[in-house]
């Protein structure tokens, strides 16, 4: 097994694949260095020798400059590493198209709904309109649970602190989400749960809705009625029993719409988790399905492969406002742009914002970049779709739900229990993890790293996984009960 790999030919330095000694001396693509330094999993060593201010290559591109010279053999990072990043940029569009192969078309199992969307669940979602009331949501979540079977997979109540005392953006922000949660396909009924006296109101998030597009919906406002409970179980109930009419059929993979996500990541999270799923995201656009990529943040740095790939001018002219945009929230906010990497990031390997956004943009796969939404638009157009969404796991999986996606795949090197509003498939990207937390974990990329797998066979197999997934199968933090709900928030709280 080799000790480490060096991911692009120009690149000047290599990723450790396990702990390497101290003065271990090992040829990489014939360098043949001597280690200076413990080097931990995950993280670089220096091929050559780094005079101070040189560029950092990885991926094949910059991910930084040295801080002070570095000799070949000695451990790169935070200590000798700083970002190259700095202020809001001028982009000039330099198409770039790639050519997918065409496969053979797959199906699922799957629920379809007159707006034409399909649902890989039939669930009945409970969604407050404001927090005052989530205490009652989850104990009618809990006391219908009797109504669950059949064709009904779940009564879920999506508890949220907003809905009241919010301002401008914000409230629209929590309007819109909870919007599109009543339209989502994998709920096959809502019950749409109000106070009556807070600003996001039954009345107001109505104007927000196409009821079209929502497959059952039923409205309870709990100042209204004498017994709240007992006027709740009595609509579930309701919406339980027509939903039980609802059947699975063949429905085509190209009626999928996937969220692509990671967290936690560590120093072979681009090199296994995020390239395999890129080659499934390249896959499913090949059948005509789509696939959303967020967290704007960890895409500084790596921001002009994404724009080089938009489908036509106005397209790329969308991804330079959601850069630059999320670049001016964080000058609003007087906070630095380029800090984003997190202390288990860095612990993992991952040194600057451009070394993790090379590998968090590995997701992507090649394929041509069709749209860019902004924060609670759904998605409108088949392809590989940009979402305006912050880093933070819990709020940009929500956002990829409430655009549209019926299924997250989160790429992981640390793991993390977390769910979001529709299935969410964690893939480890080492062997370790995968092993060690297996009740987290749904699928290992970390395989790759251990030879007799290659890169497309895992893809296929993350294909077929999600495709079995879309078609019934529970992922873990659905077999644990684990279901989560995060609104973006940005300003003031009255």
């Amino acid at each position: 097994m080799d000790l480490f790999v060096r991911i692009h030919p120009s690149d000047n330095v290599a990723v450790a694949l396990s702990v390497i000694p101290a003065n271990t001396t090992v040829t990489i693509d014939s360098i043949t260095l001597t280690t200076r330094e413990e080097i931990p999993a995950g993280h670089k060593v220096a091929l050559t020798d780094l005079p101070e201010g040189a560029q950092v290559i990885k991926y094949g591109y910059s991910i930084g400059y040295t801080k002070t010279s570095v000799p070949a053999g000695s451990h790169i990072h935070v200590h000798n590493i700083h970002t190259g990043l700095s202020g809001t940029l001028e982009y000039t569009w330099n198409p770039v198209k790639t050519e997918l192969e065409p496969r053979q078309p797959a199906t699922f199992p799957g629920f379809p709904r007159r707006s034409g969307r399909v649902g890989i669940r039939n669930e009945l979602w409970i969604i407050p309109t404001v927090g005052c009331v989530n205490d009652i949501a989850r104990t009618l979540e809990r006391k219908a649970q009797k109504f669950v079977g059949g064709s009904v997979d779940s009564i879920l109540a999506f508890s949220h602190p907003y809905g009241c005392s919010q301002m401008t953006e914000d409230q629209e922000n929590t309007r819109h989400i909870l919007a599109d949660l009543c339209m989502h396909p994998n709920a096959g009924g809502v019950l749409l749960l109000g106070l009556g006296c807070e600003n996001s109101g039954i009345d107001i998030i109505k104007q927000y809705l196409d009821e079209n597009a929502c497959e059952r919906i039923r409205y309870l406002v709990c100042q209204q009625v004498e017994d709240e409970m007992e006027a709740g179980l009595s609509l579930i109930q309701e919406l339980a029993e027509e939903m039980q009419t609802d059947q699975r059929v063949p429905c085509p993979a190209s009626k999928l719409v996937v969220g692509l996500k990671c967290g936690g990541s560590d120093g072979f999270s681009g090199i296994t988790a995020n390239p395999v799923i890129g080659g499934f995201s390249d896959i499913l656009i090949s059948q005509g399905g789509s696939t959303i990529l967020t967290e704007v943040p960890e895409m500084f740095g790596a921001e002009t492969i994404l724009m080089n790939r938009c489908a036509s001018e106005a397209v790329f002219e969308k991804t330079v406002h959601l850069i630059n945009d999320f670049k001016k929230y964080f000058e609003d906010h007087h906070q630095t742009i380029y800090e984003n990497p997190s202390p288990g990031n860095k612990a993992g390997g991952i040194s600057t914002l451009e070394d993790k956004a090379l590998g968090c943009t590995q997701k992507s796969g090649s394929a041509t970049v069709t749209d860019v939404l902004k924060y609670a638009e759904r998605v409108q157009t088949p392809g590989l779709n940009l979402l305006s969404a912050p880093g933070n796991d819990l709020v940009a999986s929500t956002a990829l739900a409430a655009a549209g996606a019926q299924m997250v795949l989160f790429s992981t090197g640390r793991g993390t229990p977390f769910a979001s509003p529709v299935p969410t498939v964690k893939i480890a990207s080492n062997p370790r993890i995968a092993a060690w937390k297996h009740n987290w974990i749904d699928f290992s990329a970390g395989r790759l790293l251990e030879g007799g797998h290659s890169l497309p066979e895992l893809s296929q197999e993350l294909f077929d996984l999600v495709l079995s997934v879309a078609g019934g199968q529970k992922v873990c933090s659905e077999e644990h009960g684990f279901h989560d709900l995060a609104i973006f928030k940005t300003g003031v709280t009255l």
